[in-house]
């Protein structure tokens, strides 16, 4: 099969892999139909992540037709359309028991932290992601759901991570009516959760990038104010000014790693690796949030050492809340929302391409090139 191959930062391309086969009665292989490079993707494309090692194939963003089952696999067929959660998890341990998919304890020998997540890294337990023909799906009888007939296939793409993703970060926030929130970063997870915020009951809504496409998109499809912070000598300043000078009431930051804004912070981080990622739109939104207020993370951060100020987080009395999200326990609520026409997720796509131009759709990515806020990859063998 063909499948995107990692062979160092910056560098990917298409290879010919084995199509991968059952290792456990539960498992599933799943012929991918549709698959998207997110925005954390460009962490393990920049060198960024540990433990990233070459031949692995990315991708946790991916919907496909189940190809073949395990002799246990009862709630899934040959010939299902599935969408798939960038969890890989057990369903049974003390952490999936509470629901905290994203940090299961079974999947991952690293799983101090963070539990499986298809496509990133070995860090994350070394399983081979969706940007491919075909994927191996552990835990078959756990992860994936049948799509609903009448959900469409880009919409359920983007429920494997973007969505739930924006959508808990909004959670997160513990938003109360008529609060006022900043979200830093108007990529699709920042979008998502600056939508997610007005179901929410959000008052006021406020995104916070440098790219003109992607603050168009905000004001667009989040309905939003947006703040260019190029255009301001301090951008923690200009949002007090615009909320009475006390802060918002929820910061979210949805940037992470690679946040840009503060040029030694982004060269120790992003370039000499000397942190597990800049801390710029995190600091921003500890500054930036009245005292007392809720600062959620939903940027992804590797697991070194950053600058953040948790001293001023302290002092102010925040409340910090974060996690990758435990995708499945988002769903039921989401697909009411998207059957009702509240949601339609996939208003963000912007690029699609085949699988054999990968290469070329991580650096349209990386490099913001053409207005790319989500690509979308479609495998040939759909």
């Amino acid at each position: 099969m063909k499948a995107m191959v990692y062979r160092g930062p910056y560098r990917v391309r298409v290879e010919e892999k084995d199509i991968p086969a059952i290792e456990h009665p539960n498992d599933a292989i799943v012929r991918v139909t549709r698959a998207a490079i997110c925005g954390s993707d460009l962490h393990l494309y920049h060198g960024m992540m540990p433990d990233t090692r070459v031949g692995t194939t990315f991708g946790h963003e991916f919907v496909g037709v189940v190809e073949s089952v395990g002799p246990s696999v009862q709630n899934l067929q040959v010939g299902d359309r599935v969408m798939v959660p960038f969890n890989v998890y057990c369903g049974s341990c003390w952490f999936c028991a509470r629901g905290l998919y994203s940090n299961c304890h079974n999947v991952n020998p690293n799983a101090t932290a963070v539990g499986g997540i298809y496509g990133y890294s070995h860090t994350c337990g070394g399983y081979d992601g969706g940007q491919a023909e075909y994927v191996r799906v552990p835990f078959a009888d756990v992860g994936p759901m049948v799509i609903p007939d009448w959900l469409d296939e880009d919409d359920a793409l983007m429920l494997t991570d973007a969505l739930p993703t924006g959508y808990f970060g909004a959670q997160l926030g513990d938003i109360a009516e008529g609060d006022t929130v900043v979200v830093f970063g108007a990529g699709p997870i920042g979008l998502f959760a600056a939508k997610s915020s007005w179901l929410m009951g959000a008052g006021r809504v406020i995104v916070v990038d440098h790219l003109e496409d992607r603050l168009a998109k905000a004001r667009e499809f989040a309905h939003a104010e947006t703040f260019h912070f190029g255009e301001y000598d301090d951008i923690v300043v200009e949002l007090k000014k615009a909320t009475d000078y006390l802060g918002a009431d929820v910061a979210i930051d949805a940037v992470g790693a690679e946040a840009d804004g503060n040029l030694t912070q982004h060269i120790t981080a992003a370039k000499f690796k000397l942190q597990g990622g800049s801390p710029i739109a995190l600091n921003w939104a500890i500054d930036s949030v009245r005292k007392g207020g809720n600062v959620s993370v939903m940027g992804a951060y590797g697991p070194m050492f950053s600058a953040v100020k948790f001293g001023d987080a302290m002092n102010k009395g925040l409340t910090l809340r974060m996690n990758q999200c435990p995708v499945k326990r988002q769903w039921p609520r989401l697909l009411e929302h998207i059957r009702a026409g509240y949601l339609k997720p996939s208003e963000i796509i912007t690029h699609r391409l085949p699988l054999d131009d990968i290469a070329e759709g991580y650096h349209m990515f990386s490099a913001k090139l053409d207005g790319c806020i989500k690509p979308v990859v479609v495998p040939s063998a759909a």
